[in-house]
């Protein structure tokens, strides 16, 4: 697996084929996919939602650890930036160009 190197600045969107959204039977936000669906945790949800194409990731990071209020936001941006690695290692994102 590569990993994937993200800048501050980047921007990153949804990829196609995939579509996120909240899907109300599942009770949480889903990917789905031509073969399947990958359900969400919460956090993660709320991780995607913000990849836009126009949230860079230090703002992504700034809005989630003042979102859960975050004691130490060295934890909450290490986990941000993994969870936006293996998202874009699945394909799930890419950068905005």
């Amino acid at each position: 697996m590569t990993t994937t190197t993200l800048s501050p600045t980047s921007c990153y969107e949804i990829r196609p084929p995939f579509l996120f959204r909240w899907e109300d039977s599942q009770q949480a936000h889903v990917l789905l996919y031509p073969e399947g669906i990958v359900k969400l945790n919460a956090t993660g949800g709320e991780i995607l939602k913000r990849c836009d194409g126009r949230t860079t990731v230090a703002e992504l990071i700034e809005q989630l650890s003042r979102s859960y209020d975050a004691a130490d936001p060295a934890t909450i941006r290490d986990g941000i930036l993994k969870f936006l690695e293996v998202s874009h290692g699945k394909g799930w994102i890419r950068a905005k160009a």
